[in-house]
């Protein structure tokens, strides 16, 4: 019942945009656009923190007139730098922080924009990328792992930042394409070419690249980090096609397919792989 209500609900919404597309079309974008930034999960509402971040260092640091929330668990002077994807906060890495505080680094994680204890409304991978460049100058970690759009994040930072100090990239379920992500959000709530057209306009002016260019694959051919690249086959949110395109590409990368384990990407031995990886 809830799937077809959630149907019935984007289509709608979807008709609205295209009926107010004909005669007001900049209205309509600002609609479409305000749907396909804001996300509507993963806040960390009236202080509840999750007890996973609780026994975390808090640091709040403030970029472009937003304040994002930053957790450590001190160790060494190696850092480890964990980003969360769509919809989610810090807390999502608390089963593979098992894993990492053996190794005895010292391990960051990060709410994104508009997400956790982070303010703001707005959320996309250029805006997160922002961020990371902000942590990135004032922490200098060696590792950085993303998942979901935290991956795609960490590309499109290393693709505006190149980085040499950064030594490990590990990517679980990330997109590569943006265009992909346009395209499924134009079909779901089934905008017309209108709309879409003026969407991928804006795209590129707020982001200076165009669509068929936002793409991590088209990025990671420069880089030069060791890489794990992990992919579930059975995503159902990220194609497997798009991890296959970043280990095609990414000349020092080890490409692991799992299955069973959707999006999420939780498993033990994967993050077994992971801690080893960053322990070497």
């Amino acid at each position: 019942m809830k799937k077809i209500q959630y149907f019935i609900i984007t289509k709608l919404v979807g008709l609205y945009i295209n009926l107010i597309s004909f005669f007001n079309p900049e209205k309509a974008k600002q609609i479409a656009y305000t749907i396909f930034s804001q996300p509507r999960k993963g806040k960390i509402k009236n202080g509840k923190l999750p007890k996973t971040l609780q026994s975390a260092e808090q640091e709040t640091l403030n970029y472009d007139g937003e304040n994002f929330q930053v957790y450590t668990w001190p160790g060494n002077a190696e850092i480890i730098l964990l980003l969360h994807g769509w919809e989610s906060n810090a807390s999502r890495w608390k089963k593979l922080l098992q894993y990492l505080k053996p190794l005895g680094k010292t391990i960051i994680a990060i709410d994104a924009p508009a997400h956790g204890q982070s303010t703001g409304k707005e959320f996309n991978a250029p805006r997160y990328a922002e961020f990371i460049h902000l942590l990135i100058q004032k922490h200098q970690p060696q590792t950085l792992i993303g998942h979901s759009i935290g991956g795609a994040a960490i590309a499109f930072y290393l693709n505006k930042y190149p980085n040499d100090q950064i030594d490990k990239i590990v990517l679980l379920g990330a997109p590569s394409s943006f265009k992909k992500i346009s395209d499924n959000f134009i079909n779901l709530l089934s905008l017309n070419k209108k709309v879409q057209n003026r969407l991928e306009q804006y795209y590129h002016e707020k982001f200076n690249i165009h669509i068929n260019d936002f793409a991590g694959h088209l990025f990671a051919q420069n880089f030069t980090q060791k890489a794990i690249i992990a992919h579930d086959a059975d995503d159902t949110v990220i194609k497997v096609e798009e991890g296959r395109q970043y280990a095609a590409a990414w000349k020092n990368a080890i490409y692991i397919e799992t299955q069973g384990l959707g999006h999420s990407m939780h498993d033990k031995a994967l993050y077994q792989q992971i801690a080893e990886f960053v322990g070497a």
